[in-house]
């Protein structure tokens, strides 16, 4: 599938040494939004762009992209290093790559500073909990995909601990690592969050961790989130005093690791890491952040219509998607792939 992306050749010193893609719509008016797009392991600027159909959306509502891309220098698996100290600081590496990046399409496209948003999957998910913290200023919004909390690991070791689940900072000390990562005192960005409740490369749990280091910044410590059930999948909004969400948080029933799609929906394609869900991740997470039109931003049917057994796949254009239980079996492997790239580099055992 060709790219729809163009190369961004020059955005600031660079220090992350990462490459840089945009899409920007033809007539795209001054002060339009723009949305930064980090992709996960193994994966490709464009070819999470083809998946989670951002660029679609794009041409229909208005807005610019940003492809952030991870280069094999510096990472064998194409994964942004969001355990690196030195490529999550403020004013260091890839940080301040991605943060050049945003400040260029910024002036170059005369977009609005207001309305900045970032999300990724999986590492780059994890880079985009990086961003949120290290330039809270800079974005009005996040949406983290299967991702984990900024700061929670500063190793590979503890990467692969975290992303098991194991050794979750506390919450008191996962607020702490935010508030001490900028100098910044609010307001503070809004989050979206989705994770698939079959994800055994990054555990649920760190959902539950991103939710719990956000919610304090937001004054949200004693808020009871409202729970809504929409088909099998369930959604937790935590809300101010004035009622307007700051999180919310999707438990998709019987994903694996990637990105939330719907077959019923016309962006996007299913694929590695890019799963039917009969949910769209992308529709609603640019809802959440008033990017298009307001109403259902799901693929389900009006009535809630329930996901079919596995024993009858659901249909992706003219092709059978794969049952639930071989996206599972399917959403693991980058975790494996990861393992055993580092364990031949002599980085783990």
């Amino acid at each position: 599938m060709p790219s729809r992306l163009s190369p961004l050749a020059k955005f600031g010193a660079n220090p992350g040494a990462l490459r840089a893609y945009t899409y920007v719509p033809q007539g795209l008016p001054e002060q339009a939004p723009l949305v930064v797009v980090l992709h996960g392991c193994i994966q490709t600027a464009a070819a999470y762009d083809h998946g989670a159909g951002w660029s679609q959306l794009a041409d229909r509502h208005g807005f610019a992209l940003l492809y952030p891309e991870q280069q094999r220098a510096n990472n064998a698996n194409l994964c942004f290093n969001w355990f690196v100290p030195e490529d999550i600081r403020r004013g260091s590496g890839e940080a301040l790559s991605i943060a050049q990046m945003a400040g260029t399409m910024i002036e170059a496209h005369g977009l609005d500073r207001r309305r900045v948003f970032i999300t990724g999957l999986s590492a780059g998910g994890a880079m985009t909990s990086a961003m949120l913290a290290t330039y809270p200023e800079l974005f009005a919004g996040g949406a983290i995909v299967a991702g984990l909390p900024f700061g929670c690991a500063t190793s590979i070791p503890e990467a692969f601990d975290r992303m098991r689940g194991h050794g979750l900072p506390a919450e008191r000390d996962l607020e702490a690592m935010v508030r001490s990562a900028s100098s910044h005192h609010g307001p503070w960005p809004t989050l979206s969050l989705w994770h698939g409740a079959a994800d055994q490369t990054v555990a649920y749990a760190n959902m539950d961790a991103i939710v719990a280091q956000w919610r304090g910044l937001h004054g949200l410590q004693r808020v009871s989130p409202e729970k809504n059930a929409i088909g099998l999948h369930s959604q937790r909004v935590w809300r101010d005093d004035a009622g307007v969400p700051k999180i919310e948080a999707f438990s998709v029933e019987g994903m694996g690791h990637g990105t939330p799609l719907g077959s019923a929906d016309d962006i996007g394609a299913s694929g590695a890491f890019m799963l039917e869900a009969r949910i769209s991740s992308t529709r609603h997470i640019a809802r959440f952040w008033q990017l298009t039109e307001t109403g259902s931003e799901l693929s389900l049917t009006t009535n809630g219509e329930k996901l079919k057994s596995e024993a009858t796949p659901e249909r992706v254009g003219d092709k059978p998607a794969a049952p639930f239980s071989q996206l599972r079996a399917s959403a693991t492997g980058v975790g494996k792939v990861i393992e055993d790239a580092l364990r031949a580099a002599g980085l783990m055992r």
